[in-house]
């Protein structure tokens, strides 16, 4: 293994997880034509138990430890980082075997809460199966975010990255052939079909997780090497568990604020569009699908640049932090913005261009869906530079400026969320178009706020970011002027789904070819990348 640059990592880990969301999504199409409506809710049900748990058995830890172990390595400690590993482990093992018990026996009371008295459908006996099923995963995916934590600590990204895309490729082909064989060739029941497919996660995670600790035990000599000569103070176990905790819960908080952001629409949106604004209880549902659901799955696609950027932002920046090189913290945070807008702003502007085939391939023609999501893109733009700036904050151990950002979001998301809905439609706009501004303008506020925080107390000059960002808009519109251009010529006219496949690839890899002309043109990727890396990069796609 070799260690990799900010820069280096950055682009590593983004393209996993990407690769990762991607793999992810595709396989939704081929599933539910093999399971249909009823296995997909059954699907649903046992996936939306496993997250909950899958949050409790983690609780930020694995990112924690990245922190703790970069700290550690930077001051020299390291017989604490070792046991910061050691004990960071011993906590997720027993959470997660806690979870899994938790999960294991509750999951009929669990059953009866999601469906109730529903008949006709998935019986309480087939939601109890599915969740039983899956919550074995939660035995093995925290060990594997601990190791993850641990490698990406010492600034290996690269095998963290492959062990997430080999986790979902076991996932994506147990899903899709499991079910099949199971359904088609075996003819077992539908319960036995999903419960192969969410079985998926625990095999995936399996595979993941003995792929990393080959990794980590052949290269124990350069993690657990010993650099630096500097008397080492005593740090309990009890220290070192409590700073483990004490970096977990910004990143729970954040969690926790963005599912509380994006919770607003749950409890507003259908009683003011119904009640309010006259929409059917119909429609009013499938826009809210749209919004908390099928459109949120889209999204994470972009959102994923953020995870992978914070995944090599959080031990370098931390390292330069600990080092106290303030001229290096400035560069990191600039770097930052650059490189997360640098892909964000023309993946979100083509996404919102191409919303009706792109929704098309996924969820099929008609309905608000291409509408809504054509707007609703935006807010994936918003989440990740809120998800950067507060990370940031967090990495400076700005712990207060960090909730009262979380919590500036969350006021003014609430608060505009039914005036703009109401807004809106007297402007003649679509009413839901508020419901997203408001989102937009939750998460804008926070990131100005914590940006602006960062400027004045750490002297960071976003100068030269604005003029790169101002560059990036530029190439970006060129694009989306040339592709309406092309539309025109060549206008979107069909509800299949392969022919809309089609579509998409052809002006995704033509708007690629415009953005990226115009960016090497202006040397703006040489600016924002550094030309060693980005001929470096060159040479081996070329390879």
């Amino acid at each position: 293994m070799r260690k990799n640059s900010f820069i280096q990592g950055a682009f590593i880990a983004t393209f996993g997880i990407v690769l990762s969301k991607i793999l992810g999504m595709l396989y939704v199409i081929p599933f539910y034509s093999i399971i249909g409506d009823q296995g997909g809710a059954l699907y649903g049900y046992a996936y939306s138990i496993y997250a909950i748990f899958l949050g409790i058995s983690q609780a930020g830890i694995p990112l924690a430890i990245s922190k703790i172990i970069s700290e550690y390595n930077v001051l020299g400690y390291y017989s604490a980082r070792d046991r910061a590993f050691l004990l960071g482990r011993k906590v997720l093992t027993g959470l997660g075997v806690l979870c899994f018990i938790l999960m294991f026996l509750f999951a009929e009371p669990l059953a009866h809460v999601i469906i109730g008295t529903v008949e006709g459908g998935n019986t309480i006996e087939d939601v109890v199966f599915v969740i039983r099923v899956i919550s074995t995963a939660i035995l093995v995916v925290p060990a594997v975010s601990i190791y993850r934590g641990f490698l990406q600590g010492h600034k290996y990204i690269t095998p963290t990255s492959v062990s997430q895309v080999l986790e979902q490729i076991v996932r994506v082909l147990i899903i899709i052939f499991g079910s099949y064989f199971a359904l088609k060739v075996f003819h077992l029941s539908l319960r036995d079909a999903v419960g192969i497919a969410v079985f998926s996660a625990t095999a995936g995670a399996i595979c993941s997780f003995f792929y990393l600790v080959f990794k980590t035990n052949k290269n124990k000599k350069e993690l657990y090497k010993r650099t630096l000569k500097v008397k080492e103070p005593k740090i309990t176990d009890k220290e070192i568990v409590y700073k483990i905790l004490v970096y977990a819960f910004p990143f729970i908080m954040i969690d926790v604020f963005k599912s509380l952001i994006n919770s607003i629409d749950v409890f507003t949106l259908i009683p003011v569009l119904v009640n309010g604004i006259g929409y059917s209880a119909a429609d009013a549902e499938a826009i809210m699908g749209v919004i908390s659901t099928w459109g949120h799955k889209i999204n994470m696609i972009i959102a994923s640049v953020a995870t992978g950027l914070m995944v090599s932002l959080i031990p370098n920046l931390t390292s330069s932090f600990i080092k106290k090189d303030m001229e290096d913290v400035r560069m990191k945070i600039n770097q930052t913005l650059q490189w997360l807008l640098f892909f964000t702003i023309p993946m979100t502007c083509g996404l919102s261009l191409l919303a009706k085939p792109v929704w098309t391939i996924f969820y099929g023609s008609g309905g608000y869906g291409a509408s809504v999501y054509q707007y609703y893109v935006f807010v994936a733009l918003a989440t990740t530079l809120f998800t950067a700036s507060i990370t940031i904050l967090q990495l400076l151990k700005e712990y207060k400026r960090v909730f009262f950002g979380l919590l500036l979001g969350l006021l003014v998301n609430a608060s505009l969320n039914i005036p703009f809905l109401y807004g809106f439609h007297q402007m003649g706009l679509p009413a839901y178009y508020g419901s997203t501004t408001a989102t937009i303008l939750g998460y804008s506020s926070c990131t100005f706020m914590s940006l602006y925080y960062i400027h004045k107390k750490y002297k960071v000059d976003y100068e030269d970011t604005l003029k790169k960002v101002f560059n990036i808009f530029l190439s970006t519109l060129i694009m989306i002027l040339l592709l309406v251009l092309f539309q025109r010529v060549f206008p979107y006219q069909t509800t299949n789904r392969i022919l809309s496949i089609g579509y998409v690839m052809i002006f995704s890899i033509l708007g690629m070819i415009i953005y990226f002309f115009l960016v090497f043109r202006s040397r703006l990727i040489y600016d924002i990348f550094g030309k060693e890396n980005v001929t470096h990069f060159l040479k081996k796609l070329k390879r």
